[in-house]
């Protein structure tokens, strides 16, 4: 008998523990960004040398929702699982992790079941749903804050040109600058409702697009600012050069974010909405400096203004004559 005995307790060793060992995970997680979920599964001990002596069950629930059966080389899955699949070729190396497309991911607890040849064993995994947010807490504040900000700066330099402007000539273009300014002001205002902190969705990005492009319109508000008050000066021409610059680099940041689901150019666009934010104030500074060297702001004066002045006078004295 102990003959017999021994020979079993060899057998045992030879062939390895009687049951299958895992490497264990509690769970994983999967976001948004994620094209593929893939749920671990790795035994430690395998000692097949072929995968026909391998058999292979996912189950969800309760319910087998991944069969592969390596003496048939088959594999079956679950109509709501259809794009389940392992990778066959790594089964020799423990791995019968689970891998599948997001839209088929299922929140909830998978049970991985590997049979080998007379061993067999089992392992539980949680899967989890993590919202990662589009955009860090940081650089919420700072996408909505800087046209705000340039939008009130704006604000200020149309109240200085209705306070010191006098000329009853240039009435419909404040009315203009107003209603634009108005117009800016609530586009930005419903940009920031949809630009909500959160994971990347259509409504983030559309109230992220409204945000930025809407900034363009500052530049043409600025400029007729410049034009109804003094005309162009050399300064004012680099602040709208200036100005430009940063609603490019603006742009161009919000293509490259709305392109990534992660956004690791969301520091570009905001340096353009800082940058934008700066021309304002160079700009509300330059007119408040001007405004308060005379009493007045003249409106640009036109070329024909002169001879016709001249004109006038010349009449005026035959007339004496």
């Amino acid at each position: 008998m102990w003959p017999l005995v021994a020979a079993l307790l060899l057998s045992s060793f030879c062939s390895g523990s009687a049951q299958l060992l895992f490497n264990k995970t509690k769970s994983v997680e999967f976001t948004f960004c994620n094209e593929t979920v893939v749920i671990p599964c790795f035994v430690i001990n395998v000692g097949a040398q072929n995968t026909n002596e391998m058999y292979v069950k996912w189950k969800f629930k309760g319910k087998y929702i991944f069969i592969y059966d390596g003496g048939q080389d088959n594999a079956t899955m679950d109509s709501n699982f259809s794009s389940a699949k392992i990778a066959v070729s790594e089964l020799l190396k423990g791995d019968a992790s689970l891998k599948m497309d997001k839209r088929d991911a299922k929140v909830g607890n998978y049970t991985c079941e590997v049979t080998e040849l007379t061993r067999e064993g089992e392992t539980v995994i949680e899967l989890k749903y993590r919202v990662v947010s589009w955009f860090s807490p940081n650089e919420n504040i700072l996408v909505v804050i800087f046209p705000i900000l340039a939008i009130l700066l704006f604000w200020g330099q149309f109240g200085i040109l209705t306070l010191k402007y006098k000329s009853n000539c240039t009435n419909k273009k404040i009315i203009l600058l107003l209603i634009a300014g108005l117009l800016l002001t609530t586009i930005v205002i419903v940009g920031a409702i949809l630009f909500v902190p959160g994971e990347y969705s259509v409504k983030n990005a559309s109230g992220l697009g409204f945000i930025v492009i809407s900034t363009g319109v500052l530049i043409l508000l600025q400029y007729n600012v410049f034009m109804t008050a003094f005309g162009m000066t050399s300064f004012t021409i680099a602040i709208l050069i200036t100005q430009v610059l940063g609603y490019v680099l603006a742009v161009v940041g919000l293509c490259l974010c709305i392109m990534a689901c992660i956004p690791v150019h969301g520091p570009l666009l905001i340096s353009g909405l800082g940058i934008i934010a700066l021309a304002e104030l160079l700009g509300l500074v330059y007119m408040k400096f001007v405004a308060s060297n005379q009493r007045t702001i003249q409106a640009p004066r036109k070329a024909v203004e002169e001879p016709l002045n001249a004109f006038k006078e010349s009449k005026g004295m035959m007339n004496d004559e």
